[in-house]
């Protein structure tokens, strides 16, 4: 079998120009890193934005549009992370193929860190992800292999990063790769754009658990800085973050499946910390998609599944707070983009064909919101 390190772009990358006259594969990657800082500085840091709501005076919410980013999602921040990772470790050459496994946003995220570095790159993706997310990584020029329920995309992964490929390895890697002390990471971004808020540390920071790297990076740097603010995993029912927190059991499994994608895993992940964690809200697959129309009520535009999720953690908090007469502010996360849900979670057909009535569960939302 061919070494898939032999694999090649049609066309020079900017990185190789700027070094077609300098040998050895450490200038690659010095130049590569210096990519990255550009690309990192050229991008602005994501809106903070603000909604109020008749049912909760004196808690203020604060949503972090994370599909901003220029690959779409939470996870350009990730992406950038493990290539910096890979990089300064010496697993990553010019040339060589990326390979890792994800359910589309972390993939099509790193595909475009990919094409941006020149590098071919191989996502391992469950057969069922959204058609849009498998486009969209084909789109940057990255090959999405599908894998059926009984195959472990992550030991797919593997076994090409075996024949020479370097595995970004999300799942393993995601709490060590990201600099929690700082570095304009997304909790020190979160509490920079608090700062003049009337509620500066927030009572609640809320996020999902997919690779569980954002929710250790938040953990870490509220504790870093010394702050009371607590941290909030939203995760689908019966999910394995869910199961292991409660119990401290790291080798929960998930009860039940979920059609919200990038988080609820079916297993508690290497990188899942529930120390850090204050409290985990299990949230029904039916009020989380109703939780992202209501989104697109509020905001004007779609978010995906993930971000309604973490809309009804916060109403859950909010309502908390005010039956203790709490006042104050909760910030969450917009994951990703909606567009990549519009043949799933805004379909009407597909919720039909997979048993999901939302009208009851948004119906009760946007009573929640005035009452």
């Amino acid at each position: 079998m061919a070494s898939v390190t032999s694999s090649s772009t049609s066309s020079t990358s900017p990185v190789e120009s700027a070094l077609c006259a300098v040998d050895g594969g450490r200038a690659w990657s010095v130049e590569a890193l210096a990519c990255l800082r550009r690309e990192a500085a050229r991008s602005a840091d994501t809106h903070l934005l603000q909604l109020r709501f008749p049912a909760y005076p004196g808690i203020d919410f604060y949503f972090k549009d994370e599909a901003a980013h220029p690959s779409g999602s939470l996870k350009h921040r990730l992406a950038r992370s493990l290539f910096l990772y890979a990089l300064c470790n010496g697993r990553l050459q010019a040339g060589q193929t990326v390979v890792d496994a994800s359910s589309g946003s972390t993939a099509i995220s790193e595909a475009w860190f990919a094409r941006l570095l020149g590098l071919p790159f191989v996502a391992v993706m469950p057969a069922c992800t959204a058609p849009p997310k498998i486009e969209a990584v084909r789109a940057l020029g990255g090959r999405c292999e599908l894998t059926d329920p009984g195959t472990c995309p992550q030991q797919r992964a593997r076994e090409i990063a075996a024949d020479g490929a370097c595995f970004l390895d999300q799942f393993g890697l995601a709490e060590r790769a990201t600099d929690w002390r700082g570095n304009n990471n997304i909790a020190e971004s979160i509490l920079g754009q608090m700062a003049q808020e009337p509620h500066p540390a927030p009572a609640w920071v809320v996020c999902g658990a997919g690779t569980g790297g954002t929710s250790a990076t938040i953990g870490r740097y509220l504790r870093y800085r010394g702050l009371q603010t607590q941290l909030c995993v939203a995760d689908p029912a019966g999910a394995a973050f869910a199961r292991g927190w409660s119990t401290r059991d790291r080798g929960a499994c998930a009860s039940q499946p979920t059609l919200v994608e990038g988080i609820g895993r079916p297993r508690v992940e290497p990188c899942f910390l529930f120390e850090i964690v204050d409290e985990v809200v299990e949230v029904a697959d039916a009020e989380s998609i109703a939780a992202t129309w209501l989104l697109q009520d509020l905001l004007g535009r779609r978010y995906g599944g993930s971000s309604g999720t973490n809309l009804v953690a916060c109403l859950q908090l909010a309502s908390r707070m005010r039956e203790h007469g709490a006042r104050g502010s909760i910030v969450s996360l917009l994951c990703d983009r909606g567009e990549r849900y519009h043949d799933t979670l805004f379909d009407p057909g597909w919720l039909t064909r997979h048993g999901i009535d939302i009208q009851g569960p948004l119906a009760t939302l946007r009573d929640s919101l005035h009452r």
